[in-house]
């Protein structure tokens, strides 16, 4: 039996390995004019906008995440290895729209274990350490790709997790839309800001829109995919050497309850 364990576990931990070097084989970073939306790209009136739009949604997360620290101090872990996992996903670029670029994104994961809010908080931070580290993004153009990134997409991911689960019962399954559904969001909302920013002199915001979501669904789409099969080798991970926190987080976190 524990001979058994030990290969579930090297076979968890083997497939990790392998799928993150086929991923990052694939999607080799590049030049690129920047990584979401770059610093001073958005008028001012639609920066501030987007800020305004985010900021209730990130408190509503740093309280959900005291919360969470508090009361199980353990998923501490989990907390960094969703934020970690968010990090070196997003920082992977090919270029797409001017201005912006296409990249996975990542929040799947910390969607499907903690729910929306926290990755509204974890997914913000993430964007500040780019913006400011790597000049990926920038600070007045913050709200907007955190509305995005960090909010939109785990706020469909976890939605389309739950639903999965309700109507089929296959866990797997559900972690791959998933994860490749956030992803999709993401760039749906990101083509929505642009277009709203640069409505087309000829069609107007639809013209802008679908040129915008034509161009980032070239790459975004099999960036999606190839996220989603990610999503869920570590998942397979987890399950094989972290299933202490995985049950705490099906019985206590209202963010996994059906995991």
């Amino acid at each position: 039996m524990q001979t058994k364990s030990r290969k579930t576990k090297f076979t968890s931990f083997l497939l990790v390995v392998l799928g993150f070097a086929l991923y990052l084989f694939i999607n080799v970073p590049q030049s690129a004019y920047a990584m979401h939306i770059m610093e001073g790209f958005l008028p001012i009136g639609w920066a501030i906008f987007w800020w305004a739009a985010f900021l209730p949604f990130f408190f509503l997360g740093v309280r959900s995440l005291i919360k969470i620290t508090k009361e199980h101090p353990e998923l501490k872990i989990m907390l960094g290895l969703a934020g970690a996992f968010t990090f070196v996903l997003s920082a992977l670029k090919i270029p797409s729209v001017t201005g912006s670029s296409s990249h996975p994104t990542g929040t799947g994961l910390g969607a499907v274990m903690f729910g929306p809010l926290p990755m509204s908080v974890l997914g913000s931070i993430v964007l500040l350490f780019q913006a400011v580290l790597l000049a990926h993004g920038g600070l007045t153009t913050l709200g907007a790709n955190a509305f995005s990134m960090a909010l939109s997409g785990p706020v469909v991911g976890y939605l389309i997790y739950r639903s999965m689960m309700k109507a089929t019962g296959k866990q797997k399954w559900s972690i791959f839309m998933a994860a490749a559904l956030a992803d999709l969001t993401t760039y749906v909302v990101t083509s929505i800001q642009l277009a709203l920013a640069f409505p087309a002199e000829h069609g107007g915001f639809v013209a802008s829109f679908l040129k915008f979501g034509g161009i980032f669904a070239i790459t975004q789409i099999p960036l999606a995919i190839s996220e989603g099969i990610l999503t869920v080798l570590i998942w397979n991970w987890l399950q094989a050497y972290s299933p202490k926190e995985l049950t705490i987080l099906q019985h206590k976190m209202k963010g996994a309850s059906e995991l």
